[in-house]
């Protein structure tokens, strides 16, 4: 069919001199033809507003032909974060004004007042800018039949930034009943970087009907010019992660460019980073810091100061890294390693954020495999590949956390949940045993626990239809309800003379706040602050007048890609590629071929020897930090069983170095695959990684409540609620579903147990073992970890090169005995 854009359409893009690009006539015909759609645009295309068009189409006076606008919700925009949704009502409004539609748009997250939450409901918008978990929640009421019946379509955007996780689950769950509520629904999704639209596709169709869902393709953009930045003296720093070395050079770049952003992987190291600049800001330049540990006020100013061009750079973590529109920045920056090109190119997306000019971005590796990753990330840009995660089954907790959001709306019929459960891709495999088995777990916790009523959730009548077991226990749901379960967190507030304190400046985390005595000092929020006391969930602080100990945050590290992993092992053995490295690389690469082997992509190298008066072997597994940490535990545990005396461990993205007093003379016998049957297992439930796995489905399973009214229990209170029912599940229901969900968190998630098994699948056949009398080249960067894999990364950096500097003259000696023969 021939789509008619509404003239309203048309003159407001002229009036701009803007052009309606193919992919945006292609979502208005989607919508026009009533056909789901998957846009992949690159950053700059307008592909939000693409998601919108079909929407603001049904809004123009051309289409309604003298009828008033439809009344009620008519579209659902849901993002990942918070910050995404407030950056898009603020551009969608201009368009909405300046064609003159009558179109309300509101967000609706857990900053919204309860006020206006409520009228919400009751008068809801045109258009509602949410996230899962405020989606689920309003799936909750009663009334969300009323507010939900008339729903034209729902709009996802960065799709790939939660479809993959149990956000995604959430969401999939919430379109299943979105769509059973109303049945002409229209699902739309957007991305920037889809490694693999086809999964992306099939997760968004009801039933997983690809078909159903128009894959529509986003105009090419123009190249991003990616460099690496290297230190003046062309040495790349043997060991560390922060990349402190770049600093000055970092500086300049800053006072050369209007507006930098400035991107690290954690929030600690945002922190870091900041207060490093403001050393060296002579100038006294307008410099911003946003992470998710920030208050939303602190937050919100530095999107607004963005927004107005006020900030010359801003340091931010991924709190910034999805989607937000600034088009003043000129420089995007990456602080260490981007672990993906996927999450490297969306990162690059925020400068310029314009199509037709190249957006400008510049890596900053903190050591020598990271220069190697940075380059392997560069050339995957330059090829326009991405990378990304695989998508898995639903869980079990957030099944749970949904089966009770439907009871709170209504009574419901176990056989038509079922139907409703399975559209979904994510929960196609659930049948009626398994949901059996969930609802006895929120109707009385499970056989273990049904003797304890506060466990007592839902009832199921004579008829079998299945409700609240007391109406208190939806506004128990509401006040618990979510998926993102963080460590504890302490709110960090201004001493105001008073018991409450004055000005909240964000949170930092329990046990980090545990660890402060009054008058120590700390950095956040951009400032030195001294520890007046604790109390009450609560760090009251003062300015301090000397330099501060600066925080850990804790969190999961950014997995480094299969992808790029692959390319960095091909890069190893590329020698002929070696010459457009500095030479510093380029002769530490040349070193270890020398002395040793290379590391290739159909071979697990294993080196030992021995150093300070320990016998060595490093693993060179390019699996990730996480999976290499579940290695390390599993190999010094089989180690000890055979008298090896492990003395320890420690772990980087590429590597693995273990030690002990004897040496390791063949290592199959420590990487067979049975390991992940026995000394896994025994593993993972005497260490309190299930109990952390279990801590955190038990939660999102609503089996155990961190806030009630008026009071929120701590950190330390769920910890013992947890550990006390885990305990006795353990020993009384083995086969709980959330001990099941438990492990399932364990086997992926927590130890990242599939890219283990496939390393030890290979290495009876890909293994090579080399002996040598002293450390080699490759082995450096994860020697000079040892003994402070523990410390804050960034702090000791300057200890880290002074112990890199000793191992690496070691290493880097080159002798003609040291020579393999082939």
């Amino acid at each position: 069919m021939t789509l008619l854009v509404p003239p309203e359409i048309e003159t407001w893009f002229a009036g701009r001199d803007w052009k309606i690009r193919r992919h945006q006539r292609d979502m208005m015909a989607a919508g026009d033809a009533g056909r789901h759609a998957l846009l992949v645009a690159d950053t700059g295309a307008g592909k939000t507003l693409a998601g919108f068009l079909p929407t603001l189409t049904d809004f123009t006076p051309s289409r309604l032909a003298g009828e008033p606008p439809p009344e009620g919700l008519h579209t659902l925009y849901v993002s990942p974060l918070k910050a995404l949704a407030h950056d898009v009502q603020r551009n969608l409004i201009a368009p909405v004004e300046e064609m003159g539609l009558t179109v309300r748009i509101e967000t609706r997250s857990g900053d919204t007042p309860s006020d206006r939450k409520k009228r919400q409901r009751t008068r809801p918008p045109h258009i509602l800018l949410t996230t899962p978990e405020s989606l689920s929640l309003l799936l909750s009421y009663p009334d969300s039949f009323e507010l939900f019946v008339g729903l034209k379509r729902i709009v996802i955007d960065e799709i790939h930034a939660f479809a993959t996780g149990k956000r995604g689950d959430l969401l999939a769950l919430a379109l299943s009943r979105l769509q059973s509520i109303s049945p002409g629904m229209q699902r739309a999704a957007l991305s920037a970087t889809l490694a693999d639209p086809e999964s992306f596709r099939e997760w968004l169709a009801p039933w997983g009907d690809i078909d159903s869902v128009d894959l529509v393709q986003g105009e090419a953009g123009a190249p991003a010019e990616v460099e690496i930045l290297l230190p003046d003296e062309e040495r790349v720093p043997w060991g560390g992660h922060a990349a402190t070395w770049a600093i000055p050079q970092l500086y300049e770049q800053i006072r050369k460019n209007r507006t930098t952003l400035i991107f690290t992987n954690t929030r600690f190291l945002a922190e870091y980073i900041f207060q490093n600049l403001w050393t060296v800001n002579e100038d006294n330049l307008p410099i911003g810091v946003h992470h998710g540990s920030l208050s939303k006020e602190a937050r919100r100013k530095v999107e607004g100061a963005m927004a107005r061009g006020e900030l010359r750079a801003l340091v931010a973590t991924a709190s910034l890294d999805l989607g937000v529109d600034w088009g003043d920045i000129d420089l995007v920056v990456q602080m260490g390693a981007p672990k993906g090109s996927s999450r490297l190119l969306q990162r690059i997306g925020r400068a310029n954020h314009r199509l037709d000019q190249p957006s400008r971005a510049l890596l900053v590796p903190g050591n020598r495999f990271e220069f190697l990753e940075a380059t392997a990330a560069k050339e995957a840009v330059d090829e326009g590949q991405r990378d990304g995660e695989d998508f898995r089954p639903g869980g079990l907790d957030v099944l749970a956390q949904h089966v009770m959001a439907c009871a709170c709306a209504a009574p419901f019929h176990e056989d038509a949940l079922l139907t409703e459960i399975r559209s979904s891709l994510s929960y196609a495999w659930v049948d009626a045993e398994v949901l059996a088995r969930v609802l006895s777990f929120v109707e009385s916790g499970g056989y273990a626990l049904k003797a304890y009523d506060k466990f007592k959730r839902i009832v199921r009548a004579p008829d079998g239809v299945w409700r609240l077991a007391h109406p208190e226990q939806a506004a128990r749901h509401r006040l618990n309800a979510g998926i993102i379960v963080d460590s504890e967190m302490l709110e960090v507030r201004i001493s105001g003379g008073g018991r409450r304190g004055g000005r909240s400046l964000g949170k930092v985390e329990e046990r980090f706040a545990a660890s402060l005595s009054p008058g120590d000092t700390f950095a956040f929020a951009g400032m030195s602050l001294e520890v007046v006391k604790l109390q009450d969930m609560e760090v009251l602080v003062r300015a301090a007048k000397t330099s501060a100990m600066i925080p850990s945050y804790g969190g999961q590290r950014l997995p480094l890609t299969t992808h790029l992993a692959s390319r960095v092992r091909q890069m190893l053995v590329d020698r002929a590629g070696w010459a457009r490295f500095p030479d510093d690389v380029r002769e530490w690469l040349e070193v270890q071929d020398w002395r040793s082997r290379m590391p290739g992509p159909d071979s697990l190298l294993v080196e030992s020897f021995p150093h300070a008066k320990r016998e060595y072997t490093v693993y060179y597994t390019f699996i990730g930090w996480n999976a290499n940490q579940s290695l390390g535990m599993l190999i010094t545990k089989r180690m000890e069983d055979r008298g090896l005396m492990p003395g320890g461990f420690v772990a980087n993205d590429y590597s693995l170095a273990v030690w002990g007093l004897r040496p390791v003379t063949d290592p199959r016998p420590l990487l067979s695959p049975d390991i992940l049957q026995d000394e896994f297992i025994d593993w993972v439930q005497t260490s309190h990684l299930l109990r952390r796995a279990f801590r955190e489905v038990a939660v999102i399973g609503g089996l155990v409540e961190r806030q009630q009214p008026g009071k929120r229990k701590t950190g330390k209170q769920v910890t013992f609620s947890t550990d006390l029912i885990y305990d006795v599940l353990r020993k009384y229901e083995p086969d709980h579903v959330l001990l099941e969900a438990a492990w399932a968190d364990a086997r992926t998630r927590m130890t990242d147990v599939g890219r283990l098994g496939d390393l030890l699948d290979g290495a009876a056949s890909e293994l090579v073992h080399v002996e040598l009398e002293r450390v080699s080249p490759l082995a450096v960067p994860v020697m000079v970890m040892i003994g402070r894999e523990a410390t804050p990364q960034g702090s000791a950096d300057d200890e880290l090169l002074l112990e890199a500097e000793s191992l690496a003259a070691a290493a880097m000696r080159v002798d003609r005995s040291d020579a393999l023969e082939d």
